[in-house]
């Protein structure tokens, strides 16, 4: 297991050294270096996408730049990332999920909130659209973090040690849900029965009978094996992951006028790509799962009176943000 107060002291060090090559203003373009962090393997969806972004800054900028990608978690975990990228040290890009974003500006949850997509071309639709500008500005102004493309794409689904195929059947649920309180009240509002238990402990807690299952996506249900506690798998898509590729504004700004255009332009097509990637890998495993035996698959026949259900939940949670117009501009692309 990686030790992250080590890895800590490591990079305060070397951000008091300049690590990066961009940090020096004289520095030649043939030479700069940027560095990018995941918690993933070069396999994963994400790291492919961080990779690609390097390939398309260099396909579109007319100069030489090296991308220094760190994997498997070894520049720390996604809130360490983000003080860095916060900082301008050690790293200058990686994908960060909504909610490590929260803490700079409280309306970026709305791009995780469950149900907010109708399905993939509506979530696809206003990830290549302008909607979520104010969210950028936001975090711009308040964290100095440049979003400069959007990837995810894994759908999650309720996972049950029972079939679900209806209301009814959902009614009572008792399901595993992330501990931010918009996902007890959404779930609550469509009749299951909502606890927040730390991921670690979920899997024990189907097999004791505290929760009959959870929600989540295709790659976590085959990672960690939920599926021999929990093999029914049912297609509510209520949520399909948004994980903005985010820059550092202090490294952003040191780059010249060219390359910022190219990093922009990049950051765009890598998303882009990453989404398609990823939206493929997550029915990809569902596939083989399904194919081994190892899981049941259930559609929900009351997936549009779920979407009403949950209506006035949404509601309420963008006024308390102060979000209505933005709630407002997603649902109608």
């Amino acid at each position: 297991m990686t030790d992250f107060s080590t890895t800590r002291k490591f990079f305060a060090a070397a951000a008091m050294a300049g690590s990066l090559a961009l940090a020096s203003g004289g520095v030649e373009a043939q030479e700069m270096t940027l560095r990018g962090a995941s918690l993933f393997d070069n396999e994963h969806a994400y790291s492919k996408t961080l990779i690609r972004f390097g390939e398309l800054v260099n396909e579109y900028y007319d100069g030489d730049v090296t991308f220094d990608l760190r994997g498997n978690s070894e520049l720390g975990i996604e809130p360490d990332y983000v003080n860095f990228l916060n900082q301008g040290v050690a790293i200058d890009y990686a994908i960060i999920a909504p909610s490590n974003l929260a803490r700079f500006a409280p309306s970026v949850p709305l791009m995780d909130m469950p149900f907010v997509f109708r399905d993939l071309d509506h979530w696809n639709a206003v990830l290549s659209s302008d909607v979520l500008k104010p969210l950028e500005e936001e975090l711009l102004e308040k964290a100095d973090l440049v979003i400069v493309g959007y990837a995810g794409g894994g759908t999650r689904n309720l996972i049950s040690n029972k079939p679900i195929s209806n209301l009814e059947e959902l009614a009572g649920h008792k399901m595993r849900v992330m501990g931010a309180p918009i996902q007890a009240r959404i779930f609550n509002a469509i009749s299951a029965s909502p606890s927040a238990i730390a991921y670690s402990e979920v899997y024990n807690a189907i097999q004791t009978g505290v929760v009959d299952g959870l929600e989540n996506e295709s790659a976590s249900l085959l990672q960690y094996k939920f599926f021999e506690v929990a093999p029914h798998i049912t297609l509510t898509q209520h949520s399909i992951t948004v994980r903005p590729i985010v820059f550092s504004g202090k490294s952003f700004r040191k780059l010249p006028k060219d390359l910022q255009d190219a990093v922009l332009k990049a950051g765009r097509d890598a998303g882009e790509y990453g989404r398609k990637l990823e939206s493929e890998q997550d029915s990809e495993k569902l596939q083989q799962m399904e194919d081994a035996g190892q899981i049941q698959v259930h559609e929900f026949a009351d997936r549009d009176k779920l979407l009403e259900l949950v209506l006035p939940v949404q509601d309420a949670y963008a006024a308390e943000l102060g979000a209505e117009e933005l709630l407002n501009a997603i649902r109608s692309k």
